[in-house]
Formats: structure tokens, C-alpha cells, sequence
């Protein structure tokens, strides 16, 4: 659904994407988690992937969780994204403070437990992974 604002909106979706970050800004202002492409070399080392200093935040083809939908998010991915590699190189569930990096080689496995739970607005997200596979995996950004 396209919108006169700009950007394609359908309320009752748990992951938004924005045609600009002008758009991002009018809707949430920075109250999102960002879902993010990695676009670090495949043989770039684990330390450099999950410093703080390479992440580019606000990308215009990631995709946003509100922050009126942490809740939901949390409810319904948590066990889904529950490998991902922390700032401190350890791994668990979502870190929802800090930057989460899933590998190209858990997507497929991602994508299977979507296919299998089929979590709220699962779909968007499963398109959205599968174009992950053409990068070095995927980030979840936290607040």
C-alpha cells in the first residue's frame, strides 16, 4: 500500500521498510530495531564484523521494527534468532541493546523455522532473507 508520505505502510505489519530515512524519521523518529544487510567481505574476520565502528546505521534497504513492537517482536522471533554472534563475540538470543550478526549459513536455517512457526508478518521477512543470502549475512540492530 503506497501512501501520499512516501513511504508503503500497512499498519498491522510488524516489519516496516521506507523508501527514504526522511520517511523513517516522520513515522518513528529512531525508535526502531534495524534488520540490516552485511556488507563486510565474506572473509572479513568475526571481530571486525561485530565492532561497533563498521556499522552504518539506517540503511535504506533494511527493515525497521517499531519500538511500539518490541514486545511482539520479542514474543514472536525470540526463539527464531536465537544464534546470533554479540559485539563480545559470544552467541544467545537477540541482544536488544546491542549489535546481533547471523552468518550467510544460519539464513536457510532462519528461513525454515519462518516457514515452520510462521510468526507475525513472516513473508516480508522471509523475502527480505533470502536477498540476505547474496551478502554476509544479516544484522539485527538493537536500540
Amino acid at each position: 500500500m503506497k501512501e501520499e508520505s512516501g513511504f508503503w505502510e500497512v499498519l498491522s505489519l510488524l516489519f516496516h521498510t521506507f523508501f527514504s530515512q526522511k520517511e523513517r524519521r516522520k513515522f518513528g523518529g529512531s525508535d526502531f530495531f534495524e534488520i540490516q544487510f552485511c556488507r563486510l567481505p565474506k572473509n572479513t574476520a568475526i571481530e571486525i564484523i561485530v565492532s561497533v565502528d563498521n556499522i552504518v546505521d539506517w540503511q535504506d534497504d533494511s527493515l525497521y521494527v517499531s519500538g511500539n513492537d518490541y514486545n511482539l517482536f520479542f514474543e514472536e522471533y525470540e526463539r527464531i534468532f536465537n544464534c546470533g554472534i554479540y559485539n563480545n563475540l559470544k552467541s544467545g538470543t537477540i541482544d536488544p541493546y546491542g549489535i546481533n550478526y547471523y552468518r550467510p549459513e544460519l539464513i536457510d536455517g532462519i528461513i525454515a523455522k519462518l516457514h515452520k512457526i510462521m510468526p507475525t508478518d513472516y513473508e516480508k521477512l522471509v523475502e527480505w532473507l533470502n536477498t540476505a543470502k547474496t551478502y554476509n549475512g544479516f544484522y539485527v540492530l538493537g536500540v
